[in-house]
């Protein structure tokens, strides 16, 4: 590990004459008696020589290590030894100490190295003009890990690697597999890994050139300058539509949206179907096609490329960890933009309006209600008791069985004009990202889900501007009473298997629950969602106002 530069501090060489032994004295002590009297003279001018020579030699080698650092910006400790030399630097330049220059002298020289990796894949660092590369990597989040390049960049699909030829010197090759889910081994060990491989020397621009003793790939296809590639992967959960938001098209949003569709997709483990799927969305992101990375054999070249996706949680875009502010309202109406019907094909996104009344103000119909049934676990026993309490609390419910193959339109074109949905948790939840803010998500949370229902479910709602209600199954209501006994820790004390890891607790939870609600319960809850709508809409608030008038 290098060490910040330490100042050379001249000690008193061996040997010296007792003379020399004090840099501020003014003048020698006067010869001996004895001694001739010229040697007197050729003392003193030695006592002074010496430490003007000390001076110089110290003042040469502090200005020819000065600009001897590298813009390579993959090392912390590297770049805090590269500010060090700069305030060294500066007080050169100004004939202060480092610490009074001040930031703007400090700013006139920042360097690519001064820079964190975060400021090149948020875009904050600008896009550099000089032909030395820039090679980084961002793996402080505990989610996903995030490379940058800049420069020369060319894909070797035979090798699953990506080729940066002008690159900083001192870097090293950096592997990353470009998945949102870090933390989670098991699923990680399934993902593509991705190997970036440096290679030194002068930028140039032309295919297939020899520099520095390296031939370079030829180009088989060159993107246009100023189109960065984002690298990512589909495969770990996808095909679940929970972490196929949460996990690969919101961090994509986070990722991407800020070069406004001039950016191409490299995906590793693509799948056709889930192109089909979300195409809609993706022509949002890009203007270009989709390049498949692995069967796609051609050479793709690049001046800039991110590999993998930036996260921010469970279903969320945090605007203050955007460089310009978007937040998941933006990413709502990106879908809204992409599923809708109606929307014309060139309008940009616009988010969506509070929930309106289902039919006009003078005739106010019955809300609608979608209720999203599941069929192999966490199972609604007694759906038909659930549906007569909708009905009487003055909702027109509407049963929602979905299939691999439901086109994602048809479900947003149902979400998107409904008032209010119920499902138990699990991945169907993800929908609510079609609903209208100011609607009403109501989640039914199996025993042993409290937690997971509400960071995965709940808080993301919330923050979309639903209006969200929870109802919590007690023991008595769910199947894993009868299977392991009512006063069961199972049953009673659900922390007991969840602190055995994620695994046992879904198999037990989530695999193997079903459950029966309360119809009293559930019934105040649905009253608490009609009178929050009729708070709401539009009607409601134009009676308010002429109320008061």
């Amino acid at each position: 590990m290098m060490q910040p530069p330490q100042h050379y501090k001249p000690s008193k060489p061996s040997g010296a004459p007792s003379c020399c032994s004090s840099w501020i004295r003014r003048s020698p002590p006067p010869s001996p008696p004895h001694k001739k009297p010229g040697g007197g003279g050729r003392s003193r001018y030695a006592c002074r020589l010496v430490p003007l020579l000390v001076l110089t030699v110290y003042s040469v080698v502090t200005v020819l290590r000065i600009p001897s650092s590298s813009p390579v910006v993959s090392n912390s400790n590297a770049d805090s030894e590269r500010v060090e030399r700069r305030e060294d630097l500066e007080a050169l330049k100004t004939h202060l100490p480092s610490n009074q220059n001040g930031l703007e002298a400090r700013e006139e020289t920042r360097s690519v190295a001064s820079l964190p990796c975060s400021a090149f894949i948020n875009g904050e660092a600008g896009h550099g003009e000089g032909e030395e590369g820039v090679l980084c990597c961002d793996r402080s989040h505990y989610r996903s890990d995030v490379c940058y390049l800049r420069g020369d960049v060319r894909t070797d699909p035979s090798t699953s690697s990506v080729l940066l030829y002008n690159a900083p010197r001192g870097s090293g090759p950096e592997k990353v597999r470009p998945y949102t889910r870090k933390f989670e081994g098991s699923i990680m060990s399934t993902i593509d890994e991705v190997t970036i491989l440096p290679v030194a020397g002068a930028y140039n621009a032309s295919a297939g050139a020899r520099e520095g003793g390296t031939l370079r790939r030829r180009c088989d296809v060159r993107h246009p300058r100023g189109v960065p590639a984002v690298v990512f992967s589909t495969g770990g959960y996808t095909g679940n539509v929970y972490h196929e938001f949460s996990d690969g098209l919101i961090p994509l949003f986070i990722t991407a949206q800020r070069f406004a569709g001039e950016v191409v997709f490299v995906v590793l483990e693509y799948h056709y179907w889930w192109l089909g799927r979300y195409g809609a969305v993706l022509e949002r992101l890009t203007n270009y096609k989709v390049v498949d990375f692995r069967y796609d054999r051609r050479v793709h070249c690049f001046d800039e490329m991110i590999v993998g996706l930036r996260i921010h949680g469970e279903l969320v875009v945090d605007p203050k960890l955007m460089p310009n502010g978007k937040s998941i309202k933006d990413f709502q109406a990106l879908l809204h933009q992409g599923y809708s019907r109606t929307a014309a094909a060139a309008s940009p996104p616009v988010p969506l309006p509070l929930a309106p009344p289902s039919r006009p103000c003078p005739r106010p119909a019955k809300p609608k209600l979608l209720i999203f049934i599941r069929k192999q676990n966490r199972v609604l026993l007694n759906l038909p008791h659930v549906v007569t309490a909708c009905r009487r609390a003055g909702f027109a419910p509407h049963v929602m069985n979905l299939r691999r193959q439901t086109p994602l339109p048809v479900i947003h074109a149902a979400l998107a004009s409904a008032d209010a949905m119920v499902a138990v948790h699990g991945a169907a939840v993800t929908h609510f990202l079609f609903m209208r803010p100011g609607s009403v998500l109501l989640q039914i949370v199996p025993v042993g889900l409290d937690w997971a229902a509400d960071a995965f479910y709940g808080k993301p709602a919330q923050q979309l501007g639903l209006e969200y209600l929870e109802y919590k199954v007690a023991p008595e209501e769910s199947s894993l009473a009868a299977q392991y006994g009512l006063n069961s820790t199972v049953v009673r004390d659900p922390s007991v298997i969840s602190s055995k890891g994620w695994w046992e607790m879904k198999k037990v939870y989530m695999d193997r629950q079903n459950v029966t609600v309360n119809i009293k319960r559930f019934s105040d809850l649905l009253k608490a969602a009609r009178t929050h709508l009729k708070n709401t809409t539009a009607c409601a608030k134009g009676s308010s106002a002429a109320a008061l008038r």
